[in-house]
């Protein structure tokens, strides 16, 4: 049961934000001792608690990091024209939301630091409990650090709390990086200290360990760290491999994103980790909905998906858009993935905002729209104010993209403007999927790597793919790339996969183009207005979007965007720059 959750003492101060579900953040304060304050059983809980509230902080709109890193990917965008980082826009050591990310997770970093350095580590009397929470803050230390080094490239590298003289240690390889951390989270999983399951969510447990070093090595076997590629791709298919060992998908895709859902033992079965809220009045803290829907029903929107995500969904029946005789392009949500649907909507899709059973019609255009019920003739359709169109503020009919997220927006339990679904940060489709692209990269494609994809896809209704993919390595990154873009956009991982994939110029080489023009509308489309995926073998096997060929037909926005090979990285805040004079960014920021 999810609960209200007490303030923890004022050693925990600095936790804004922190949010629970269940009884291990339901904390008062611990007690003491001569020999210092983590060195105790309930210390030391307290005090890994307050590393897990820092976890979830505020990067936009009160949504925490792992749902807004994706408008960060070419793969979404902001209501304000040339300004998503994934395309350069605002890519600058002064930009906010780059400080944001750096300082939220080296926070994050400090409070782990100083909780392990506390800790009775040389000590052989440690409680099973105790163990357990110092496997956990050494988790939540490396996950942090996994979100900096995918971000930032080499960052500065600590392991215990900071002193003066070290403020000038400037980077730390990448390489170097990984290997401690896989080496300690490998030592964690293997001590036994933690639980495949946890009894107590949001807290970790030794799946979700695995599933961080499986992270960790598909990262660095991508990029080759050190010319080991080969031998992090190997790491991260056994890691996986471990996890898939002790955990499973749920039965539902879209159980994992509702109150109700989230409450089912084959869903919480699925989420290795997850960031708890509470149902209890004003701990409602995260802004999802509001951030992402329609002005029409009473919501906002700030944040979209972008074309190039949503043309990488498949129709029903296996096949991409351009090779579907499903696909319509005067209904593109029509006969698609069902994934489609309960990840995006977009114009002509009705979308029901209450449960009492209020709908409307989402359009781009009209300055009215259908709506459900009639105020006066309850059991009818009406034309009511479409404020997408005729309100005042961002909406998603405004900058020209005509698309709207949905994952997160389905449940109507609750108010567009708070939720307490818990986000998740790691779940298993993730490490199939993980499982999968590690050994297509190896070669070593058998009947385990085509199972894993297949899986995911049966659970979200679709086809198993092609038999003819099987024993083609080029085809199976298709298919096994264009699995993780689907299932789990939104999720923070996308964000990551672009830049191990190494496309941002792709992705980038263009406008984004969304719903046709006014004079043209949706109606107006012809068979013939498909993109075009196979600019390049590098479009083709990463589901690169086309539009040139009837781009005039097309809203155009972002027309600014660019890609130049610095934007791998994003720059250090220029705060630390002059802090620290060993650190520098690279030539052009």
């Amino acid at each position: 049961m999810k609960r209200n959750i007490y303030i923890l003492s004022a050693l925990l101060a600095g936790a804004v934000g922190l949010t629970g579900c269940s009884d291990f953040l339901d904390k008062q304060s611990a007690a003491y001792d001569s020999d210092g304050f983590y060195r105790t059983d309930a210390g030391l809980d307290e005090g890994v608690t307050g590393a897990y509230a820092l976890v979830p902080f505020n990067l936009n709109w009160d949504v925490p990091p792992t749902m807004v890193q994706d408008v960060y990917s070419p793969y979404a965008l902001q209501d304000q024209e040339n300004t998503t980082i994934g395309a350069g826009g605002g890519l600058t050591p002064d930009q906010s939301y780059v400080n944001s990310y750096w300082a939220g997770h080296y926070n994050i970093v400090a409070r782990a630091n100083s909780v392990i350095d506390g800790a009775k580590t040389d000590r052989s009397d440690m409680s099973d409990m105790y163990k357990a929470r110092l496997a956990e803050v050494k988790f939540i230390r490396a996950y942090a650090y996994y979100n900096l080094m995918t971000t930032f490239g080499d960052v500065p590298f600590f392991t215990s709390s900071v002193t003066p003289d070290q403020y000038g240690a400037g980077r730390t390889d990448k390489k170097e990086i990984t290997d401690y951390i896989v080496a300690e989270l490998n030592e964690i999983a293997e001590s036994g200290d933690l639980a495949w399951k946890t009894a107590n969510r949001g807290r970790t447990d030794r799946a979700a360990v695995y599933a961080l070093i499986s992270r960790y090595c598909l990262f660095a076997g991508s990029l080759d760290f050190g010319g080991e590629g080969r031998e992090y791709f190997k790491k991260a298919a056994a890691a996986a491999s471990e996890a898939m060992a002790h955990r499973h998908l749920a039965g539902k895709f879209n159980d994992l994103f509702t109150l109700a859902g989230q409450e089912k033992a084959d869903v919480l079965d699925e989420i290795l980790w997850e960031i708890p809220y509470s149902t209890a009045g004003s701990r409602k803290v995260h802004r999802t909905r509001f951030g992402h829907t329609s002005r029409t029903v009473g919501g906002s929107s700030v944040r979209f998906p972008s074309s190039l995500l949503a043309c990488t969904f498949e129709c029903k029946d296996g096949k991409r858009i351009d090779e579907s005789p499903l696909y319509d392009p005067k209904k593109p949500s029509a006969n698609r993935d069902p994934r489609f649907r309960e990840t995006l909507l977009c114009h002509g899709d009705t979308m029901q905002y209450t449960l009492s059973g209020n709908k409307a019609v989402l359009n781009v255009y009209d300055s009215k729209t259908r709506m459900f019920p009639n105020p006066r003739k309850p059991n009818e359709w009406y034309s009511g104010n479409n404020l997408d169109v005729s309100g005042v503020g961002a909406s998603f009919a405004k900058p020209g993209n005509g698309l709207l997220w949905n994952k997160y927006n389905t449940d109507l339990t609750e108010g567009f403007s708070e939720s307490s679904i818990d986000i998740i940060i790691m779940r298993m489709a993730e490490v199939y999927l993980t499982y999968a692209e590690a050994k297509i990269e190896l070669g070593e494609m058998d009947e385990s790597v085509y199972e894993a994809i297949n899986a995911v896809r049966r659970r979200a209704g679709m086809p198993d793919f092609d038999n003819a993919r099987k024993g083609n390595q080029d085809l199976m990154r298709q298919i096994v790339r264009r699995e993780r873009k689907v299932e789990l956009a939104m999720e923070g991982v996308v964000f990551t996969d672009f830049r191990r994939w190494q496309i941002g110029d792709i992705l980038n080489e263009h406008p984004i183009y969304g719903q046709p023009i006014d004079e043209i509308r949706y109606e107006g489309l012809t068979a013939a207005d498909v993109p075009n995926f196979k600019t390049t073998q590098r479009h083709d096997i990463n589901d690169v979007a086309n539009f040139e060929h009837f781009k005039d037909k097309l809203t155009a926005r972002d027309l600014q965007r660019h890609w130049e090979p610095r934007f791998q990285w994003w720059p250090i805040p220029r705060a630390d720059l002059d802090r620290d004079p060993n650190l520098t960014n690279p030539e052009g920021y």
